[in-house]
Parts: structure tokens; C-alpha cells; sequence
């Protein structure tokens, strides 16, 4: 799955010249926390969130008097572009310029690990140097729900092949099972571990949870009792 098979398509965005009060407005009516702000031309100029208009003079919301040696430490360049965000009237002072993009053929999973580490909501989706759509964290989500659909319990699978499949989803992974302590029997998967770590349990559940044709996964700690026989 790609941006393409994801991204909004009809495009909420901001002029440079429109007023931070619009811009507010826009968002709030709008439903989203940010916009790319497009020129005339088409040309994306930056994107304006939540986070541009948080700290603003009109709503008493400005950053608080800083101690006096750390307005010392604070360069002249940052107290100027604090000022400028609380002050300014037009959505050009206020936008966020460095703005990362992506295309139309971007895998999604590039693009939630791009939104994860730099700590943002939404990119601009661009084709030509233009602007065609926008993928948020939202979209991601909406993916999911559209994309995973729950998997069937009552299909007759052998307990063989729910075994199998079982270890194949573990392998490669450095908290995966030796093939002896996963045990099958009727659609029961049975999972015998030594594992105190929380999460390393939690992901060989995961793991058994999701191969085809199980019905329940048990966790044990320890060997295990009784091996029944597995085709």
C-alpha cells in the first residue's frame, strides 16, 4: 500500500497572506490541526498546525517571562522568532517552512516511520512539484480498519498447519520459540516459555494470535508436560 491508495485528496490549505485568526478558524471547522499553505502558483511555501498557533499574545498564551539568565543564554535570533510567533497577524510568519514530503508511490510503512521520528501528524503528498494530497496519522489509522479484517476462528484448519504457521510467524525474531514448546491441540495453541519479560511474552501470544484457525492461545512457563503428537 502506497500514499496514493491513502492520502485525502481534497486538500484543506492556507494562503501565506491569510490571517492567523482564519487560519484558526479554518482548522477548528475543518476538523484537522494542520494545513500545507500553498501560493498562488500551487508552490507548497510550509504547513501551519496546532502547534504553529499554540503560544500566541491575543490569548494570554505567549511563553512566560523566562528567568534572566536564561534570556541571557537565549540568542537574540530565538527571542526575535518567539516574538514572532505570538505576535505575528499572517499565516507567512507563523508557518513551519521545513516541511517533509513525500510522493505518490511512498510505501505507507515509510511513511508512519517518517511521521513517528520527526514527531509530526501529516505530510503533503507532492507530484510535479505540486501538492495532491495530504497523509495524516488519521489516514494510517482509517487504513487499518479498511484494510485488517479480523481473521476467521472457525475455520477447519489442521492443528499441523496452525503449528507451522505459528513458528513461521515467530521466526527471525530474537524472542521466537524453539519449535518443541509450541504445541497445538483441537485449535488450542500452547506456548511454553521461560520468558519473564513482559513484552517478549506478549509478542509470542501476538505472534500465535495470528495465525489462521486459532481458537485460543494458552501461555505456560516452564518445559513442557506432555508432548502430544504433531503431524
Amino acid at each position: 500500500m502506497r500514499a496514493a491508495d491513502i492520502m485525502t485528496t481534497k486538500i484543506v490549505s492556507a494562503s501565506p497572506d491569510m490571517s492567523v485568526r482564519q487560519a484558526a478558524g479554518t482548522m477548528v471547522f475543518a476538523g484537522i490541526s494542520g494545513m500545507p499553505v500553498i501560493d498562488e502558483d500551487g508552490t507548497l511555501l510550509g504547513i501551519v498546525t496546532e502547534g504553529d498557533l499554540m503560544h500566541r499574545a491575543e490569548i494570554g498564551t505567549g511563553v512566560k517571562q523566562r528567568a534572566w539568565w536564561l534570556e541571557l543564554v537565549a540568542s537574540t535570533r530565538e527571542l526575535a522568532s518567539q516574538y514572532v510567533k505570538e505576535h505575528a497577524r499572517k499565516v507567512r510568519d507563523v508557518m513551519t517552512t521545513d516541511v517533509a514530503t513525500v510522493s505518490e508511490t511512498c510505501p505507507v510503512a515509510d511513511i508512519a516511520e517518517l511521521l513517528e521520528r520527526k514527531r509530526i501528524k501529516r505530510v503533503p503528498v507532492m507530484r510535479d512539484g505540486k501538492v495532491v494530497g495530504v497523509v495524516s496519522r488519521a489516514n494510517l489509522i482509517r487504513a487499518l480498519v479498511t484494510m485488517a479484517p479480523e481473521l476467521p476462528v472457525d475455520v477447519d484448519i489442521s492443528d499441523h498447519s496452525i503449528r507451522e504457521a505459528v513458528i513461521a510467524a515467530m521466526s527471525g525474531h530474537p524472542w521466537a520459540l524453539t519449535r518443541e514448546n509450541v504445541i497445538v491441540e483441537n485449535g488450542t495453541v500452547h506456548l511454553w516459555t521461560s520468558v519473564t519479560n513482559e513484552d517478549e511474552a506478549k509478542a509470542v501470544r501476538v505472534a500465535a494470535e495470528n495465525a489462521p484457525g486459532v481458537k485460543e492461545v494458552v501461555t505456560h512457563v516452564g518445559p513442557p508436560q506432555i508432548v502430544p503428537p504433531q503431524g
